[in-house]
Order: structure tokens, then sequence, then C-alpha cells
């Protein structure tokens, strides 16, 4: 009668038993079968659908999983599609801003050649010409840069490095441009050595591209570079006493091909200050602005301080 009963147990509890692996076998098939169906969706082109689940369910480390790899496949499918878009907005904006200029530069050294102007008008088209010939260079190397900076090639040097006399260096070169265009300017930069880690030459385009941007662009009578040491970090401040920027052009001044209605001239490539920042977070720095339209602009750029 016991061992009957026994075995009325041990059948009862493999029916059970069978029952629940049968109907999770159901769920884990019904649930697959649904899986497929959303991959099927996403594969067509609908990447904003995602795997539901519950964390109870037996596939659900597996759709979790599944919902990340689609995650990041859309998110660097979304960062192809954007560099697409500024490859065209670049490609549109080649093609204004060379072939203008440079059908103008033409039109100039033709003139000269055909000997339609003479004299002093002779002389005056050549110096006019041989400046649009170097603002087209300087918009064509500001275009290498921005090529070499995006490619898989380029690299950085970044080494210890002591910005005070290196940056002493590189405002040297510009006294002389300051006092031809009668621009004011104040260099205030420490005697005692202050290191960062950086890449010398990429740290020297930062700063030229940044006082580059105030002779091109802030209309300004004055000009003052600061270097300053914090507790963990070094300062660099560039201020002008220019046009200034717009509230709302601010938050866009770094981007790619973003020119100010006001706070840019129209040979500007729109490329310089995204270049800079770019530059600037390769070397784990950071770079800031403020500006009030008609009375200054300070940008700030920072870099973490060796120890």
């Amino acid at each position: 009668m016991l061992w009957d009963m026994v075995l009325g147990l041990l059948f009862f509890l493999t029916l059970f038993f069978g029952f629940v692996c049968f109907s999770k076998l159901i769920g884990v098939k019904r649930q697959l079968t649904y899986m497929n169906e959303v991959l099927d969706d996403i594969q067509s082109g609908n990447g904003n659908r995602k795997i539901l689940t519950t964390d109870n369910q037996l596939t659900a480390e597996l759709s979790f999983k599944m919902n990340e790899i689609v995650y990041a496949y859309e998110e660097q499918l979304s960062l192809l599609r954007a560099a697409d878009e500024t490859n065209r907005q670049l490609m549109t904006s080649l093609s204004h801003d060379v072939r203008t200029p440079l059908t103008t530069l033409l039109g100039y050294l033709d003139a000269v050649h055909r000997g339609v102007v003479t004299g002093k008008t002779r002389e005056d088209y050549l110096v006019i010409a041989r400046k649009k010939a170097h603002n087209l260079k300087d918009y064509i190397d500001v275009l290498f840069d921005w090529f070499k900076l995006n490619s898989s090639e380029f690299s950085l040097s970044i080494e210890p490095t002591e910005l005070a006399e290196l940056t002493r260096n590189i405002l040297k070169d510009w006294v002389p441009v300051f006092e031809e265009k009668n621009l004011n300017y104040e260099i205030e930069l420490p005697e005692k050595p202050l290191l960062a880690r950086v890449d010398s030459d990429g740290y020297s385009r930062i700063i030229n591209n940044l006082v580059q941007n105030v002779m091109s662009h802030s209309q300004a009578t004055q000009i003052k570079i600061e270097m300053v040491q914090q507790e963990n970090a070094i300062e660099i401040y560039i201020t002008d006493n220019g046009i200034g920027i717009e509230k709302f052009d601010l938050q866009h001044i770094f981007e790619r091909l973003y020119k100010c209605d006001k706070g840019r001239s129209d040979k500007g490539s729109g490329l310089g200050l995204a270049i800079v920042r770019q530059m600037v977070e390769k070397m784990d720095g950071q770079i800031t602005v403020q500006s009030e339209p008609d009375q200054y602009t300070i940008f700030t750029v920072s870099f973490p301080l060796e120890a």
C-alpha cells in the first residue's frame, strides 16, 4: 500500500514537472518566434524595434544582449549618417568657397596678363591677387588639417611638455603681426615651468588657430593671452574686445561648418574652431568660450597639470 502511494506520488511529480517543462518550452518557442519576427523587422530597416522581455524569462539574457547589439549597431549607423551628411556639406562648401575666390583670382591675373590694366592699377591687381592666393592657401590648409585629423592614420605624440616656454615661442611670431595690424596686445605667461601632457605640434596649432580666429573675425583692437596655473590644471585665456558672439551662436561655435552671421567673415571655412576642439579633446583637455556682443570674447583652454 505504501509502495503504491510512493509510486503514485512519483508519477504525479513526474507528470507535474513534465507539464512545467513543456510549458516552459512552449514559452521559449513563443519567445524565440517573437524574437525572430523582431529581428526580421530590424533587418528590413526598423532600427527602433527592441525585443521586449522580462527578467524571469529563460530567453531574457539573450534578448538583452541582442538589444545591446542592435542599439550599438544603430548608434554606429547614426554616426555614419551624420558623417556622410557632414561630408556632403563639406563638399558643397568646398565647391563654393574654393571655386569663387579661384575664379576671382583668375580674373585679376587675366586682366594683368592681357594688359587690360596698366600702371598703378596693374600693381594693385597683383597685390589683390597675391592676397587672394594666400587666403585660398589658408583655406586649403584648414581642409587638409580637417581631413587629416579625422583619418584613421592620424596620431599624436603626447608627452610631458613645458607649456609656458612653448607658448612664449609660439606667440613671439605673432608680435610683429599684432604691431603691423595696430592691435594692442598683452601677454602674461608664468616664469616658472608648467608641465602638461600634450602634443607640441598640436598645441601650437591650437594657439595659432585661436589667435588667427581673433585676427580674422573679431574686429578687435585689443588681444590678451594669459596662462594661469590652477590646482589641477593649466588654463590659457585668449581674450579680445571685438564684436563678440551672439548667445545663440555660442552653443554652436565649435560645430563643423558652422559660421556665425556676425562673428565670422565670408572667407571663414567653418572648420577652424571645430579643429581646435577636436585637437584639445584628443589631448584630454577642455575648451570653452564666453562672450558678450560688442564687448568681449574669451576662449579658455585647459589641460591637466602634470604631477
